[in-house]
This record gives C-alpha cells, structure tokens and sequence, in this order.
C-alpha cells in the first residue's frame, strides 16, 4: 500500500520520525538505528515503510535501508514478536551482528534486548536459523566483525558478562573506522551510561 516516503523530517521521536511529505505529515514508527541515521529535523529523508495492519489499527514503520526493512518483516513473522519487539532488537542489535548471533546459535546476544529473555531468544534463533542470508557481512567484509570480536574478548577479560559486552558493542556507531582499542573505550563508556 505505502512502500515508502520521501520528504522532509519534521519531527524526531523517541521512537519514530514524523516526515512531511508535500504539507501531509506522516508519521513512521521505527527503530533507533534508523532514528541515529536519518539525520535532523529539516533534512530530507528517504524511508522504505510497511503497514502493518490489525482489526483495530493500522501502523505504519519506516527504516533508513530495505535490508533493514526486509529484516523488520522476517522478524515479525517470527510467533510471539510484534512491530515494537522487531524495531527495539533492529534497534539494539545491527543487522550484520543479528545474522551472525542466529548463525552462531548466540542466545546472550539477542537476550540484551529488553523483553527478550532466553525463551524469546531460543525462539528467535530456532525460527530464524537459516532465513537470514549474511550478505551483508559478505559485502561489508569481515574486518568489522574481527573487530566488534576483539572488543567483545576485551571487555569479557574486563569482567563484563557476555550480555554486558553484546550490549555495549551493538551500541556502538557502524563502521566508523576507529581502531580496536578506541572502539573497547568507547564501549566501556556506554557501559557506564547505562
């Protein structure tokens, strides 16, 4: 029905953007990895969206890239995930590191989500095993995930639990191109954030 906007941000929320496009404002929940990219208010924005439709509402979700958006609709056809589910796991978890967590069968990973807890995270990777093609790892090259696995041994020689280091690393910017150890600093520094 509406496959995607393009116009201007109006507003930023906590968990959507608020786009005019052509004087009508729509508004396109989504997740924070597509809030961190889209940019700020009066920059123009391109969103792939999907309308999501129940009995008693349609809502619609908007995201920065179609493999973002692609991975949002695999995600909701897994029993027992929502919309908002989807978009705090593709907000917490980029897409590269979720094809790998499911590949590698990483429960403690997915678990960092709130409202994941290991059931969900079983489930996830149960139903998932084998739908998400790791061609973005493939094309992004594996320097990026040589890196984010030093920064997790690193923080786990620390202390941290594996859970904590997950969390940190998903957290961190993509492919900033900071070195191994600036990337362990500033993962420790999201760790004490929060």
């Amino acid at each position: 029905m509406i496959s995607g906007l393009r116009g201007r941000i109006d507003r930023l929320m906590l968990d959507a953007i608020l786009v005019d496009v052509g004087g009508v404002i729509y508004k396109a929940n989504t997740s924070a990895a597509t809030l961190e990219d889209a940019g700020t208010v009066g920059d123009e924005v391109r969103l792939h969206t999907h309308l999501f439709v129940r009995e008693d509402q349609m809502t619609l979700y908007g995201f920065a890239s179609e493999s973002e958006l692609r991975l949002f609709e695999t995600l909701i056809g897994v029993s027992g995930i929502g919309p908002k589910m989807a978009c705090a796991i593709l907000g917490r978890v980029r897409p590269d590191a979720l094809a790998v967590a499911i590949a590698q069968e990483n429960a403690d990973l997915l678990a960092t989500v709130p409202g994941v807890g290991k059931k969900t995270a079983a489930r996830l990777i149960l139903e998932l095993r084998g739908k998400l093609v790791p061609s973005d790892i493939v094309a992004a090259g594996s320097p990026p995930a040589l890196a984010d696995r030093e920064v997790l041994e690193a923080l786990r020689s620390l202390g941290y639990t594996a859970a904590e280091a997950h969390s940190a690393v998903a957290r961190l910017p993509r492919d900033d191109g900071r070195s191994v150890e600036d990337r362990v600093v500033a993962a420790l520094q999201a760790l004490n954030e929060g």
